[in-house]
């Protein structure tokens, strides 16, 4: 039902010519041997203009899927139009944790999204193939995946973001299956130390990442960003961390992806034109 709803809705925009476009493309994974999906959301002037674009990649959240966010928030193809920057969504899988699992060599998500699906947009969109001009956010999953990447790889993302990111693991040992992916946190805990962001980021004082932080103030995952962003206070990481009024929900995630896309816009802006 939802590949339904999502091709009903990429039909509907198709209509109006002076819209950007949501594309439906299959990557090949070699580090999993299997196509996987993506949206590419373009800005309306993709075909008018001769330039190149800014991206920034857009991450899920647990138990979604590629098509998650332009479906529940179609207001991404005016994003784009406004911001002109290309908008990609790739698939993280119900429950990877954007990982190249330890435990299981099936999920390779770190690899697939850092370098097979950055490739591929570069290499068919006429993007802006600099980590001055990408980005990286994503809710829940998605927001710890975003920071987790970005930390680890900042030659490829200059920016990244967090909407209610599980960003302290250890808060969901119980749940969304993440020992699926690292392991027992008794047998395998060296893996719940290296792929959490809040201690990860200790090594990583130096990137110069421009980071944006955004959780609600009754999230299921409050206290980790908290916990978080006293850290980066500490540690002297500049940072921007916003809290406000909500919950675990797409209300918030909604709300917030506009404030996070324009914070984007204007790094790329800072920046300059390449």
């Amino acid at each position: 039902m939802k590949y339904v709803l999502f091709l009903i809705f990429v039909c509907c925009f198709s209509e109006n010519v002076t819209a950007g476009k949501a594309d439906t493309v299959s990557i090949f994974s070699n580090s999993m041997n299997k196509y996987i999906k993506a949206v590419v959301i373009k800005p309306d002037s993709y075909k008018r203009k001769k330039s190149s674009f800014p991206v920034v990649y857009l991450l899920h959240g647990y138990d979604g899927w590629y098509s998650n966010w332009i479906i529940r928030v179609p207001e991404l193809i005016n994003y784009a139009d406004h911001y002109q920057t290309i908008i990609v969504c790739p698939d993280g899988a119900k429950n990877s944790w954007y990982f190249d699992s330890p435990m299981d060599t099936a999920y390779r998500y770190e690899t697939h999204i850092v370098e097979e699906v950055v490739h591929y947009i570069d290499k068919n969109y006429k993007t802006i193939a600099d980590k001055n001009k990408r980005a990286i956010t994503g809710l829940s999953m998605g927001g710890h995946g975003a920071l987790f990447l970005a930390l680890r790889h900042p030659d490829v993302f200059g920016a990244a973001g967090s909407i209610s990111g599980g960003v302290d693991l250890k808060e969901s040992k119980n749940r969304f299956e993440i020992s699926r992916r690292i392991g027992d946190t008794l047998l395998q805990a060296g893996n719940w130390q290296k792929f959490s962001v809040i201690n990860i980021i200790e090594n990583h004082t130096n990137s110069g990442l421009k980071i944006w932080i955004d959780c609600g103030d009754r999230d299921i995952f409050i206290d980790g960003n908290r916990r978080l962003h006293k850290k980066m206070q500490d540690l002297k990481i500049p940072h921007t961390y916003i809290e406000r009024p909500g919950i675990h929900n797409w209300d918030y995630w909604t709300n917030a992806i506009p404030f996070q896309l324009l914070f984007f816009q204007q790094f790329f802006q800072l920046r300059g034109n390449k």
